[in-house]
């Protein structure tokens, strides 16, 4: 179980809709169960400005955010898609071009989290405040709204329906994000969370863990080098066949340059 030097009253995790923490939820449980994780629900805007503000630790977010003052991981790409009711006559296509939406009134709400270089379809006459206002809308068949697909299945209703949008389509992204200045001891184990990394080899100040013995494995080390050697430093003298067969070459050796020896004087 990993030890924080520091432990935290609790971490704040601020997180946008669409985004799902539970699988880290679940780890973090597991790994600091002494150190409560708060989960603050935030728009993409209000996400941002707790980071900056302090009013979070690291927060699940939507790219862009800026990067003078948050560092941030991106984590995975949504695909895009349109959202209309299921008797439209959109719902024959397995998927939709943006070309499709030519003649469609397609909603761009304010909190809308895509970056489209030119807007497709025919614009509203009001900017929906929310994606969740935008739904309504559609729902009344008045027009259609493209979100990233994670969008789409929160804001599922049974009397609409969505397909993927292909051609020049934004797509967004998610990431990990928190204040540059403040990567605590929490932030990097929540790293290590995200990024699948296991107990042992999460970063932070509780990977330090592993240093401290090493004096130990050194001191293992060094009794096995000495194994074959008695007490005190002497070796050990080989017993059995080997030593007795090791012995014996030194004799034979002996006894004929004798010999030799007296083969000469003759």
């Amino acid at each position: 179980m990993t030890e924080i030097e520091q432990p935290s009253a609790s971490f704040r995790l601020v997180y946008v809709p669409g985004v799902t923490p539970t699988k880290w939820l679940r780890v973090w449980g597991e790994r600091l169960p002494d150190v409560p994780l708060e989960l603050l629900q935030a728009t993409p805007a209000d996400g941002h400005g707790l980071l900056l503000s302090g009013g979070a630790d690291a927060g699940l977010v939507r790219l862009p955010v800026d990067r003078t003052v948050l560092s941030a991981i991106p984590l995975y790409t949504e695909a895009t898609v349109v959202v209309f009711p299921k008797d439209h006559w959109l719902a024959a296509a397995e998927e939709v071009a943006v070309a499709d939406l030519d003649e469609e009134i397609v909603f761009h709400p304010q909190d809308d989290t895509l970056d489209w270089p030119e807007l497709p379809g025919r614009p509203a006459f009001e900017r929906p405040a929310t994606t969740a206002d935008a739904i309504e809308l559609v729902a009344a068949n008045v027009g259609v709204l493209a979100v990233p697909q994670s969008l789409a299945r929160l804001h599922h209703r049974r009397d609409l329906t969505y397909r993927p949008l292909t051609g020049d389509v934004p797509q967004s992204q998610v990431a990990l994000a928190w204040p540059e200045e403040a990567t605590t001891d929490l932030v990097e184990e929540f790293i290590g969370i995200v990024r699948g990394r296991t107990a042992n080899s999460s970063r932070g100040r509780a990977a330090a863990e592993p240093a401290k013995k090493q004096p130990a494995a050194k001191k293992a080390a060094a009794r096995s080098a000495k194994s074959p050697a008695q007490p005190g430093g002497r070796q050990q003298k080989p017993r059995g066949a080997a030593g007795r067969q090791g012995q014996a070459p030194g004799k034979g050796q002996g006894k004929g340059a004798a010999q030799a020896k007296r083969g000469r004087k003759r």
